[in-house]
């Protein structure tokens, strides 16, 4: 696995790529490519997170859980896809809010690289997943390594805003310190979940607010034009 981390993350998680447990994730995934198998994102887009939105310039943090699995969907950016692909539910659904929230209108598109761009890391759990077999990497390594991200940003940052949002990313969250940050909860945005009280969390302009409250300048969530 070829290490492409911008500087401040590669300082930080420079040692995880040591650790058997990295080394081992290293040699599955070359395994699985020798097997002939499609993995998602593309090898080169695997750390997209980490390094469309640099260590120094984390604002928020969006948790997601894992890559979607279809064709040209997942480009390493949690609940983003690529331009010219269809919006998944659980996107839909963020927009929904975003626009009775903040009531700015949303683009057709579900690439998110203008917030990654603003100091929104959109990170999933598990960085990697096989073609049409949804969470097919999960409990290879890749919570323990965007575990010890969180443990960075939790550490090394001050006043960062944590969407958690569903059981999953609150329980992956549980570390941070919330005396130093603000985490802020809801139900996870999947149609099975959202009428739960995602909807109406407010979690973008209440976002904002605490970041204007810090002299930080605010996310901007209205998305260019793909």
């Amino acid at each position: 696995m070829a290490i492409e981390l911008e500087a401040g993350w590669l300082e930080q998680l420079r040692g995880q790529f040591s650790q058997h447990y990295m080394q081992q994730l290293s040699g599955f995934l070359r395994a699985e490519k020798r097997a002939g198998k499609v993995i998602y994102p593309p090898g080169g887009e695997m750390f997209n997170a980490f390094n469309r939105t640099p260590l120094g310039a984390v604002k928020v943090v969006i948790l997601g859980q894992d890559p979607y699995h279809g064709p040209g969907q997942a480009h390493g950016l949690c609940f983003s896809v690529v331009p010219g692909v269809a919006l998944p539910p659980s996107l839909v659904n963020i927009y929904k809010e975003i626009e009775q929230d903040l009531g700015v209108s949303m683009p057709a598109h579900g690439c998110l690289n203008h917030w990654a761009q603003q100091g929104v890391l959109l990170l999933n759990s598990v960085l990697s997943v096989e073609r049409a077999n949804a969470a097919s990497h999960q409990g290879r390594g890749w919570e323990r390594f965007t575990d010890s991200a969180i443990e960075v940003v939790n550490r090394q940052c001050e006043g960062v805003v944590f969407m958690l949002w569903g059981a999953y990313a609150q329980r992956k969250g549980a570390i941070i310190d919330e005396q130093r940050h603000c985490v802020l909860r809801a139900p996870h945005p999947s149609p099975l979940s959202a009428h739960r009280g995602f909807f109406g969390c407010k979690h973008f302009s209440r976002a904002n607010a605490y970041l204007q409250s810090r002299q930080l300048g605010p996310v901007d969530w209205q998305l260019p034009d793909a």
